[in-house]
Parts: C-alpha cells; structure tokens; sequence
C-alpha cells in the first residue's frame, strides 16, 4: 500500500529522519512503534502530505503520493482536532465533505457511524460539551466516515473504556478482513502484538527492523525455562545440577511451584526434564517466549553497541 524508499528530513538542521526505507503491506494491521523523539510523527505527516521530504519519495499503491490520495487516507492524529462548537453530525458531515463526498453521501455516511459507533443519544451535542472518551469516539469517525482504503492511527485507543476499546478493535479486524490497510502507531507494545501481523520499529529516525512479527520472533529465541512442579525446592534446585540456573520461583496454590531457570550452553527441555524426573512431580514445562518490548530494546542495545 505504502513504499517509503530513502526518505530524510531535518528541521533546522536536525535530522527527524536518515534514509527510511521500508514497505507498508496491503491488507494487513501494522505496528508502529518508537521511543519518544524516533521519527514516528514525521512519517506520519510525510504519509499524510503535511510534511514533504528532503531526499526519497513515498508511494501510493504504486504511485508517487500526491494530493489526490488524500481522499483514500484516513487518519487520527494523536493531537486531537475536532471543531468545538459544531455538532456530532455535523462534525461527521463536514470532514466527509472535505474527503471528497458528496452533500448526499457525507449525511448517509455521518448517520451510518454515528448509529455503529452507538453515537445517536449524543448526534446534535457540541463537542466540548462531550468527555473525552465521548470526542476520542468522534475523532475515530471522523477517521473512517469517508470509507478510506489506508488508515493511519495514531494512540487510537487513549481515552477509551474497556468496552470501547473492544469495540474499536473488532472494527480494525473488521477493516483488515474487508482489505483495508492500518498503521497503527503506540507506545503499547502489548497492543502490537496481540493485533498487529507486521511491525516497523524506529528509533532515532532510523528503521531498527521492519518485518512480519512471525519473522522477527524467529530470529529471537529465549534462553529461559518455565517449570511447574510439586516438590520440595531443595529437591529442586539439587536437580538443576550445574546445567540451569534458577532465577525465581513462586509458590502458586496446591503446593505447585513455578520456577523461571536460565538454561547454560546448549541444554534443551528435554535435559531440564530428565534432571527433574524422580526429584519433583513435573506439572508443566515450556520455553519462554520473549515479548516484543525484550526485542526493541534487544535491538536498540546491539544497535548502540556496534
């Protein structure tokens, strides 16, 4: 959908962005993420024609990004910007029109959201009159209420209860099933995780990885062991031998103990369960998966350390 290739851009003199490149896939949930000051927010914009660059070129579905893109781009920016004193409706009616739909088709569109997005009790309130949760709702339809083929979302679910949040997830993988594209950009790394299928990882405005979340977890494999087991812990740790070591355990209910050991050299799941068997009763045992915020800074440290 997106092809960025050797972008940069400074602002008086500081570089924001040093020869990004990287490929935004079609049809699919993409992860966003960066330490404050790396680069997100000019991407963003660059995506966005509010910034130009100074070296490379951005590409719509195979065209250089021009203005008439526009129309099939929707985005929440993380700095709110809704006009306070008009209404939900005309809110709605208003950023639609300026997406290029018709008088017609902007009304039709305003009322199909404001009835999805369970709006309706609140249509003709002004928006400071509204919480915050309430105007986070309308700035998320003002984002999709012209039926855009690429949204850009930026901190799309702060501001939001439990069950919004729900709400506006099902409707991204609703959006993904449908064909859509969405970048979504966050400080959550969890969120990432749980819905994205591809990630861009930033830092210092430059690309540290940019792949499918599959392939970055391939590359990273945990040195760590989570057992389950009831025994006692002298037992235990006397049949870890010198092959493990155990980092912490905690007593959970049912005289179960979960321990976390860090394997040496090259020893497997099946050299921890031989150590244990005849010394503890083993409930569970598996690798430990590493999580994504463990690869970014795993990155970022061998990135400052070359």
């Amino acid at each position: 959908m997106i092809e960025i290739s050797h972008v940069s851009k400074s602002f008086r003199r500081k570089s924001a962005l040093n020869n990004v490149s990287l490929n935004i896939p079609k049809g699919k949930i993409t992860g966003l993420l960066g330490p404050n000051g790396a680069g997100k927010t000019t991407l963003i914009r660059l995506m966005n024609l509010m910034y130009f660059p100074d070296d490379g070129y951005l590409k719509f579905n195979g065209q250089l990004l021009k203005k008439e893109h526009l129309k099939n781009i929707g985005y929440l920016p993380e700095e709110r910007g809704l006009y306070p004193d008009l209404s939900v409706q005309e809110q709605l009616t208003f950023f639609a029109r300026l997406r290029g739909l018709s008088n017609a088709e902007a009304t039709s569109s305003a009322n199909y959201w404001i009835e999805k997005l369970e709006m309706k009790a609140w249509r003709n309130k002004e928006i400071e009159s509204l919480s915050k949760g309430m105007a986070q709702k309308v700035q998320f339809a003002v984002a999709i209420v012209h039926d855009p083929e690429f949204l850009i979302l930026d901190e799309p679910l702060t501001g939001f209860d439990p069950m919004n949040i729900d709400l506006i997830k099902r409707l991204l993988f609703e959006f993904k099933d449908a064909g859509k594209t969405i970048l979504l950009s966050t400080h959550n790394m969890q969120r990432v995780q749980d819905m994205c299928s591809h990630v861009v990882l930033l830092n210092k405005g430059e690309v540290v990885s940019a792949s499918s979340i599959g392939d970055l977890f391939k590359d990273y494999v945990s040195n760590h062991f989570v057992v389950r087991y009831k025994g006692t812990g002298i037992a235990f740790a006397n049949a870890l031998w010198t092959d493990f070591e155990l980092v912490n355990q905690l007593e959970l209910s049912d005289g179960i103990t979960e321990a976390r050991l860090l394997k040496r050299g090259e020893k497997s799941v099946d050299d921890l369960i031989k150590n244990l068997q005849g010394n503890v009763a083993i409930e569970a045992v598996h690798m430990e998966q590493p999580n994504l915020e463990d690869i970014f800074i795993g990155l970022i440290e061998k990135l400052e350390n070359e």
